[in-house]
């Protein structure tokens, strides 16, 4: 079987759904191809939930692409008819002398993002279920929140859909000679069900499984990594952990970078650490938490937020990281083919940027805007020193 299109898409997650709204506004058509379908459990993009901020230090570029992108999730999720954003405030906690934060704070005034400054004693008094002694500053983003990641991303297929894109749900297997030569072109890509897509020009925005897709060229450049993720049953009848009481946050000064959730649609509150955990495959990696998880979870816990040291642990989850060796984006034209582009790096922080992803390469794909070489594929070394926060 053969389908033909203008432009195929090769992963449904964010980065690849939003860039296919992009061409498909265009006029073109488009088709959007998963493995195992939109938001699902083993995907970057799945998940309940993902915080939207706009802070990033001095980073002006991300900055920027997370106002550009927050009224766009605003109005398709409006559109959805769901409750899907939840304005909850997102704080960043840190000490008094980081660069990072002083510097968010410069950079959201200058660009009039509303925020909030909190010396130490202010956040114990606002949010006295938090101990934080090694914090004496905080930056709070009031309007930001979160997303409630996997219908959301289902709500952006089902509207895509509409709009005329086809979605397929097969896997693309991998390409052969993919460092053929710059001139060469490809034409089709296979599904392991035998389907033949071809198109013009080819989107593969596949997160973790880049590095299985063209190994030959990614496969030192997209480091995927298993992150654990946790989610407590606060005492009954309290609602210190709600929407309203407590806000996302994001704990910048500990060295693990801890960041939690409220309690949301009673899923619990959650927590997870920041830091990059081992390596992980994607496909047949074990999605259980690793033992004396819960014991490094009830440590932070009874130094930093003691009311729930003992709380039951209701759900627990294993997602990954795909990540660049700084945290830049990778969206560049892969190496072997003039027609093929590549999209990821994005996981950890990249859902919220999707809508400004996918206009910056639906404009890059369709000539009407140049590279930015900081997402280029040169500039991704082969080592791994985060510095995107």
């Amino acid at each position: 079987m053969n389908n033909s299109s203008d432009f195929v898409v090769v992963g449904a997650g964010v980065f690849g759904a939003w860039t296919a709204r992009y061409l498909r506004r265009s006029g073109a058509s488009v088709a959007l191809v998963d493995a195992y379908g939109p938001g699902n459990s083993r995907s970057s993009s799945g998940g309940e939930s993902r915080i939207l901020r706009m802070g990033y230090g001095t980073d002006q570029l991300y900055t920027q692409w997370a106002l550009r992108s927050f009224p766009q999730w605003r109005d398709l999720l409006d559109r959805s008819g769901q409750n899907l954003l939840v304005r909850t405030g997102v704080l960043w906690l840190g000490r008094d002398s980081d660069p990072h934060l002083l510097g968010m704070r410069e950079l959201l005034t200058l660009l009039r993002v509303p925020c909030e400054q909190l010396t130490g004693a202010e956040i114990g008094r606002r949010y006295p279920q938090l101990r934080m002694p090694d914090v004496s500053l905080g930056v709070l983003e009031p309007d930001s929140g979160v997303v409630l990641a996997r219908r959301a991303v289902q709500a952006l297929v089902r509207d895509l859909e509409q709009s005329g894109v086809t979605v397929v749900i097969d896997p693309v297997e991998p390409l052969v000679n993919s460092r053929a030569t710059t001139s060469a072109k490809l034409t089709q890509v296979r599904t392991s069900s035998g389907q033949s897509l071809s198109a013009a020009a080819f989107v593969f925005a596949c997160g973790a499984w880049l590095p299985k897709l063209f190994p030959d060229v990614l496969a030192e450049k997209i480091f995927p990594t298993r992150q654990e993720v946790f989610f407590l049953g606060p005492p009954a009848g309290n609602n210190d952990f709600s929407v309203g009481k407590m806000p996302a946050w994001l704990h910048h000064s500990h060295a693990d970078r801890p960041y939690a959730l409220p309690n949301i649609e009673s899923r619990g509150f959650k927590i997870a650490f920041d830091r990059h955990g081992p390596e992980f495959d994607p496909q047949t990696g074990s999605r259980v938490v690793a033992p004396g998880a819960i014991n490094r979870l009830r440590a932070y816990l009874g130094e930093h937020v003691p009311e729930l040291e003992g709380a039951p642990v209701v759900e627990t989850l294993v997602c990954q990281y795909e990540n660049t060796w700084n945290g830049d984006f990778l969206i560049d034209r892969h190496p072997g083919f003039n027609n093929v582009w590549v999209a990821g790096g994005g996981s950890g922080h990249g859902f919220k940027h999707g809508p400004a992803v996918g206009e910056y390469l639906a404009a890059l794909i369709l000539g009407q805007s140049t590279p930015d070489p900081r997402f280029s594929l040169a500039n991704k070394q082969n080592r791994q020193m985060r510095g995107i926060y």
